[in-house]
């Protein structure tokens, strides 16, 4: 769910977002601990990234990923525009900088784990759609508390985003080592996502107060409603990315921008494929 600000994630709006290419290359293998890869459709044409983009897996293989608007373990309940792989492609920058993070999180007994990273101009489009129909499936996990008509006059939903930019990632934090994750049932209970977190759907990571993509006011960073321990979890992030180079959002506890981003004024439109 990625700001909920912005298209379920991405800072201030900027200008309308500009067009780029095709996206491509084959499936990396999963980090231990990651789902199993999503295969592309075999209808889609792969065209090579554009430049200055790579592959977060070709760069640091040990970070895991959980890319949810792949799949339909989502706010929408079902793979989003424009996600046609579960791929983390991001700016060689922001890669470079992650790679750092992570030597320091393993070091501490941890690793990243990234829930989405460049997103494309049509995925906030189809965000922007389902905020206008009438599909709630999701509601009981990622908005229990707010009426879907008011996810966009909220704040929750709109655009552009800076995940449109290439440097900007939802993540967490896993202990190390880590057991591998469930898969994802589309008929599994759906629990609040502000509930405890052995109620939640077990995604092996550590306890952040919330899971990831929550639209509540106890996923700001900041929030006074979680625990110590869910505090020292957050601070242990946010410490963590900071000394690497990024900054968070506060209303989001997963969300993190480059503070160096390479590319500010481009949102781009091309598939993760």
């Amino acid at each position: 769910m990625t700001c909920l600000l912005l298209a379920a994630c991405g800072g201030p709006a900027r200008p309308t977002p500009t067009p780029s290419a095709s996206a491509a290359a084959p499936a990396a293998p999963a980090a231990p601990g990651s789902p199993s890869p999503v295969p592309p459709s075999p209808s889609v044409s792969l065209a090579p990234v554009p430049a200055g983009f790579v592959d977060l897996s070709d760069v640091d293989k040990s970070i895991m990923s959980d890319i949810r608007y792949a799949t339909p373990h989502n706010f929408v309940g079902r793979p989003v525009t424009g996600y046609l792989r579960a791929r983390c492609l991001v700016t060689r920058q922001a890669a470079e900088a992650l790679h750092r993070v992570q030597q320091s999180a393993l070091a501490r007994g941890y690793s990243l784990k990234v829930y989405d990273c460049y997103r494309p101009q049509q995925a906030v489009d189809d965000f922007v759609r389902w905020s206008g129909d009438a599909d709630q499936r999701m509601k009981g996990e990622f908005y229990p508390k707010v009426d879907k008509s008011a996810l966009f006059d909220d704040g929750y939903i709109g655009g552009p985003t800076a995940h449109s930019r290439g440097s900007t990632l939802d993540l967490t934090l896993v202990a190390t080592p880590a057991p591998q994750q469930p898969l994802y049932r589309g008929d599994d209970p759906l629990v609040p996502c502000t509930a405890p977190a052995d109620q939640r759907f077990p995604d092996n990571t550590i306890d952040m107060g919330t899971g990831f993509d929550c639209f509540d006011p106890l996923a700001h960073t900041a929030a006074t409603g979680v625990s110590a321990a869910q505090r020292e979890h957050r601070a242990l992030l946010v410490g963590l990315m900071s000394a690497g180079g990024f900054t968070n959002y506060a209303k989001e506890w997963w969300h993190y921008t480059l503070r160096d981003e390479p590319i500010r004024d481009t949102y781009y439109n091309f598939p993760v494929a």
